[in-house]
């Protein structure tokens, strides 16, 4: 949802580079409505500035002289609740594992850290990732002076004769969804079904989601591998750079991993999971799309709905950004739209209340 000329999101860089704070201010400051308003080298600077400063969202790097991003988290979210923080974190595995520390910390969520001047400009996915995870954490933490018009969602469709519990639970997301799989992963019940996932994800950040989803619920969760047999009541979490595909063996499931061209500019990517879905489970599929960019999932969950299965979707005000679930909401595809927590409830209720359901 774009903000009012008028009131502008307030950002706070946190970074003892220069370079990374030159890139990240010249990219911010060039989007309408977005004004950074103070710079800082380290934690204990961003600490002392909070007062006068009074942003909407602080970008914090994590490692730094004086005072580092972990350990001034804590300090920024009690200082400045109305804040939103969001981590950028260096692409690798140690930046994946501190990164989930500080999800699990309070940080709404993370960027990669631009690699210079020019190639944080020059990538324009970088921006645009940036500026949506900045104004929709902001719009999440406060209501915009003047909302926008919203053209029409048709309401949630009506699928009769679903009375057979789903064979799979599918989850795609992407902007957003670290802490949207969070609240939906803790309130899941255990179920007799497995669920599956894409996270929009670079290969290492997986490893650490598939991990801080592990710690939090009643159903283990890991990585796919290749080859393996779906579970009932695990949780499959596509890698980093490997679609996930689901195929039907016997009486059963097995994941297959593919290196296969993006789609939709990402791999791993919703659609071609939910597409080998539809084909491999028929009408026993539940999807559910959740906060992200772009319109990833469209497609996967018309052959879901083409072939019988549900779909459910995220909301729009619990969605950091309404891209995918405001896609397959307008495309009159989705039998509910609710918050993550109230999603748990319905997929629990789909793949597990129906009692004497054919297994």
């Amino acid at each position: 949802m774009p903000f009012s000329s008028q009131d502008p999101v307030r950002v706070m860089l946190c970074d003892d580079s220069a370079t990374a704070r030159a890139v990240l201010a010249r990219l911010l400051e060039a989007e309408p409505g977005i004004k950074v308003v103070h710079q800082a080298a380290d934690g204990k600077q961003a600490l002392a500035a909070l007062a006068e400063a009074r942003p909407d969202v602080v970008l914090l790097d994590l490692e730094m002289p004086v005072m580092d991003g972990m350990t001034a988290l804590p300090l920024i979210l009690k200082a400045a609740p109305q804040a939103a923080v969001i981590v950028a974190s260096a692409l690798s595995q140690r930046g994946a594992e501190i990164t989930m520390q500080a999800l699990r910390a309070g940080a709404a969520d993370y960027v990669p850290k631009p690699r210079g001047a020019a190639g944080g400009a020059a990538d324009p996915a970088f921006k645009a990732e940036l500026v949506a995870k900045v104004k929709g954490w902001a719009r999440m933490h406060r209501r915009p002076a003047q909302p926008a018009a919203r053209p029409a969602v048709p309401p949630p469709r009506a699928l009769p004769g679903m009375q057979v519990r789903p064979r799979i639970v599918a989850i795609g997301c992407s902007t957003g969804g670290p802490q949207a799989l969070a609240s939906l992963v803790k309130k899941l019940p255990e179920m007799g079904v497995p669920v599956t996932i894409v996270q929009h994800m670079p290969a290492g950040f997986t490893t650490m989601l598939a991990d801080h989803l592990d710690r939090l619920g009643r159903l283990r969760c890991a990585e796919a591998r290749d080859g393996e047999t779906l579970a009932a009541g695990r949780i499959y979490l596509a890698p980093g750079d490997r679609h996930l595909l689901i195929e039907a063996q016997g009486q059963g499931f097995v994941a297959r991993l593919s290196d296969a061209a993006p789609e939709n500019f990402c791999r791993p990517a919703v659609d071609p999971m939910l597409r080998s879905l539809a084909r491999a489970c028929g009408p026993r599929l539940l999807a559910v799309i959740l906060t992200g960019m772009g319109q990833d999932g469209l497609a996967g969950c018309r052959a879901v709905a083409a072939a019988g299965g549900q779909v459910l979707a995220q909301d729009e005000a619990s969605s950091v950004v309404w891209g995918m679930p405001g896609a397959v909401a307008k495309a009159g595809l989705a039998q509910a739209l609710l918050p993550p927590e109230q999603l748990a409830d319905r997929i629990g209720a789909a793949a597990g209340a129906v009692a004497g359901a054919r297994a």
